[in-house]
């Protein structure tokens, strides 16, 4: 009787969280389309032509990315509420050069937003898995899920190879990321743990999956709507000559973009269409944007910091960084 109460309750707990994430985001997706419409009409009224085109580039990036950043997040605190972390020490070979590629292709299946993957590395750490395996899982589990797939795809319609190339050069990037920590990794460089203790994500059943999906959304629903207008402002401010300095260099527009997204700092689930709106950059430099974004950006170095330490962090981001430019260019030399 008791597990039919908790059943029922359970299912009456996810249902209304549901009903909020797919309301809120029918909502905000309602809101955006009718600013497209009305917004630039009126910023033609109070202001200039140049206000009306950032209004059409910020709602289109926020309009389409909203869809695949609410399935994202419901994919992510599923597997966060419902996935117990032995089942990934489990599946995993105890030879930690052999963990790490199957770690970083257990992403394509495994999905998760960026946001939540730092806890979930800690949480495979703290239940004896190894640091090469959890890091490998960390870096790929958000840039190569079929969530993000899709919406690359999307995103660069009739381009599969943009798609084909995001996975690519973001796998690579994480296993040569596992492979390194197996070879110059040091244990000091991570905070002591308990092995066995209690998961880094909080709660668990249709409780935690509520939490987390609000949690999500919101905080990634918050990034996209920074980084969408930081991409709008790119397009209109930065001067076109300027641009021309960078776009004419195949090697400075890598660079620039890939600066930009630590910056940036736009969901992996959105970023994409963040990209595919930088039509002025190279192929290879908008597929750097997406390949450093989910790895590498402000909002992970902090979580980073708070998680792993500060000297982890910096040595871990800066790495990975160089790593997931060097993947870019080589990838995009081969498949782009």
């Amino acid at each position: 009787m008791e597990n039919r109460r908790s059943l029922g309750d359970g299912a009456r707990v996810v249902a209304r969280a549901l009903v909020y994430a797919v309301v809120g985001g029918v909502a905000l997706i309602a809101i955006a389309t009718v600013g497209s419409v009305l917004g630039p009409k009126f910023a033609l009224d109070l202001a200039t032509p140049a206000m009306a085109a950032w209004w059409t580039v910020f709602t289109a990036v926020v309009v389409q990315g909203i869809p695949f950043l609410l399935l994202g997040t419901v994919v992510s605190a599923a597997i966060g509420a419902f996935v117990p972390a032995r089942v990934f020490r489990r599946v995993l070979p105890k030879n930690p050069a052999l963990a790490v590629p199957v770690a970083g292709a257990a992403g394509v299946v495994l999905p998760g937003c960026e946001c939540a993957s730092v806890p979930v590395a800690d949480s495979l750490m703290r239940r004896g898995v190894a640091p090469a395996a959890a890091l490998a899982f960390l870096l790929s589990a958000p840039a190569i899920n079929p969530v993000v797939l899709v919406a690359t795809s999307i995103a660069f319609p009739g381009n599969p190879a943009m798609v084909g190339a995001r996975l690519v050069a973001s796998l690579a990037t994480a296993v040569v990321m596992g492979w390194l920590w197996v070879r110059f990794g040091r244990e000091e460089w991570l905070p002591r743990r308990s092995k066995g203790g209690a998961g880094a994500v909080a709660g668990g059943g249709w409780r935690g999956f509520r939490d987390g999906l609000q949690h999500d959304f919101l905080h990634a629903g918050g990034f996209l709507v920074l980084g969408a207008a930081a991409a709008a402002t790119f397009n209109i401010l930065v001067p076109r000559s300027v641009l021309d300095v960078f776009t004419g260099s195949p090697w400075l527009s890598v660079l620039l973009l890939a600066v930009l997204a630590v910056v940036l700092c736009v969901c992996s689930e959105a970023d994409a269409f963040v990209a595919a709106s930088l039509t002025g950059f190279s192929p290879t430099a908008r597929l750097a944007f997406m390949v450093v974004g989910p790895m590498v950006d402000l909002k992970l170095i902090a979580l980073q910091a708070g998680t792993f330490g500060r000297a982890f962090a910096w040595r871990f981001s800066s790495v990975t960084w160089v790593v997931a430019v060097g993947s870019s260019v080589l990838v995009g030399w081969w498949v782009l």
